[in-house]
């Protein structure tokens, strides 16, 4: 295993603790996509039984982020572009209906939200990044006054965590998207319905296009360095 975990603080369940220890390492990149996991392994990293790592490992089985590997244990499920596209489709529609309701509503979002989200992508905490994009569009989803949205977009997130993770570790973007957050915040102050679902339907477009092409990139990358160790 490649990515190092910590130990966990002593006490009777584990599971949701050991699921979010593997969700961050799946979604920050150091379990890599194709990374063959055990639970002996992980529950020796963690200092851990192994019966709460078999549920944790069974909970991202059903979400799709790791699979049965050949042989024994489990692997991170690869990545894949097209699917990330789709995904992002997906996305691009429930995020320019919270953003046409929010300004509907007249909504003021906390500009902090903006703040430390610029101030995340100026450092290298890739979790930091993430965790600020989801709090922005968070808000919105909230903002939205449906909470349906927030719902159906958190069951998407799991795994637009893992993509952004495998690219904002070295994109170029991030100042450009911080960018396109500020404006869609402030066509919902404005009540401009139209303009911040146009303004976000542009957002998630370009930032389809942005990760699907570093995807492939990283992805291009990890496949030639594999072919190169003998």
């Amino acid at each position: 295993m490649v990515a190092k975990l910590l130990k966990l603080q002593a006490r009777t369940d584990y599971v949701d603790e050991v699921y979010k220890v593997l969700l961050d390492a799946i979604s920050e990149g150091s379990l890599a996509p194709g990374t063959r996991i055990t639970q002996e392994e992980i529950a020796d990293q963690l200092a851990v039984s192994r019966s709460p790592v078999l549920q944790a490992l069974r909970l991202l089985k059903k979400d799709g982020l790791v699979q049965d590997a050949p042989g024994r244990g489990l692997l991170v499920t690869p990545l894949d572009a097209t699917w990330i596209a789709h995904l992002y489709e997906i996305r691009g529609a429930l995020d320019s209906l919270a953003a046409s309701l929010a300004a509907q509503r007249g909504a003021k979002l906390d500009k902090s939200l903006i703040t430390k989200g610029r101030r995340a992508s100026k450092g290298d905490d890739v979790k930091a990044m993430i965790d600020a994009d989801w709090a922005f569009h968070s808000a919105i989803y909230l903002a939205s006054g449906n909470p349906l949205i927030a719902e159906t977009a958190h069951l998407h997130w799991v795994h637009l965590r893992r993509v952004m993770g495998a690219v904002l570790q070295s994109s170029v973007q991030r100042k450009s998207v911080w960018d396109e957050h500020a404006a869609i915040a402030d066509a919902i102050a404005a009540g401009d319905a139209p303009r911040a679902a146009e303004l976000t339907a542009l957002h998630t477009s370009r930032a389809r296009e942005n990760l699907v092409r570093r995807l492939g990139e990283v992805l291009g990358d990890e496949l030639e360095n594999a072919a190169q160790v003998p």
